[in-house]
């Protein structure tokens, strides 16, 4: 029988100290150990665990798949030890909470809460909050650098636990004098010839406007490239060009929103590890975004 591996728990955590920074020297002093320690330390962590955990590519170090999930469960790791010292020394500490999300969900979906959150926290933890597009908050929660996330997702990875919030529709914004603004609901049809204000090609919101308008064969053209619904609305506003939002976004005089329901619905849920949930406060975060979602009309 094949002896089961039982690597070091300080070494596992060292790993991830080092996976934040992908440099044995910088990584060294956060540990308070000298540069040859640590080779030493990872060294004999990837030959218990029989996997390599990083390869060099030209001047950089990169993880391999097995070294992501090491470093991902060495900052579980850190994260459990933190709470359980905490909690020996009864609570003194205030607990680190990271959420990641995208800029709208922060600035229409997720402010209020949070606010009232911390204000009823009171300093017993410290939230620190990662502003990142859909790709990049699953990755930071996949990786462990943040225990939560909120994203519209429609399928939820295999690693990741997932509690709906929000179902978010689309809506064309334009001024009240348009002719289009007289009607209840858009047509995709209704937008061919029109200027539209898109955000920059690539992004998932310009991808699955331009798909659903290609399949429906609507010719239109681009009024302008901005980043951000904020910007968007802005040069609606400017009387620029027509655009496409999610409908959570607040909308200023004298600018209306009409739904396009032919485009599809995002479904924005909170996620998490699987199997390493969030504990503690964290825990209670999650809590009250799904008991918020259900009190929103």
């Amino acid at each position: 029988m094949a002896r089961t591996p039982r690597p070091s728990l300080e070494a596992i955590q060292a790993f991830a100290v080092f996976a934040d920074t992908l440099n044995f020297s910088e990584a060294a002093r956060k540990l308070h150990i000298s540069q040859p320690a640590l080779h030493t330390k990872i060294r004999r962590l990837a030959q218990e665990l029989d996997v390599p955990l990083y390869a060099r590519s030209g001047r950089k170090l990169l993880l391999t798949r097995h070294g992501e999930l090491v470093a991902r469960h060495g900052r579980d790791l850190q994260a459990r030890a933190g709470l359980f010292i905490n909690t020996i020394r009864g609570g003194t500490e205030p607990e680190r909470i990271i959420l990641a999300a995208g800029e709208g969900a922060f600035l229409y979906l997720l402010g209020p809460v949070i606010q009232s959150f911390t204000r009823r926290l009171d300093g017993k933890a410290n939230i620190t909050l990662l502003t990142l597009d859909r790709a990049s908050t699953l990755e930071v929660v996949l990786s462990g650098r943040a225990n939560i996330g909120v994203a519209p997702l429609d399928t939820v990875p295999d690693d990741l636990a997932a509690e709906p919030l929000w179902t978010v529709g689309q809506a064309l914004v334009l001024p009240k004098g348009h002719q289009l603004a007289r009607k209840r609901a858009i047509r995709l049809r209704d937008l061919a010839g029109e200027q539209l204000i898109v955000p920059r090609p690539g992004q998932p919101h310009r991808e699955m406007l331009a798909r659903a308008l290609q399949s429906a064969q609507v010719p239109w053209s681009v009024a302008v490239e901005a980043g951000g619904w904020e910007l968007m609305i802005q040069f609606v506003k400017m009387g620029i060009g027509l655009a496409v939002v999610n409908d959570y976004c607040h909308i200023p005089a004298p600018l209306v929103a009409v739904p396009i329901p032919e485009l599809p619905s995002l479904k924005f849920q909170v996620f998490y590890l699987r199997g390493a949930g969030p504990q503690g406060n964290a825990r209670d975060l999650v809590d009250t975004l799904v008991a918020n979602c259900k009190m929103r009309p």
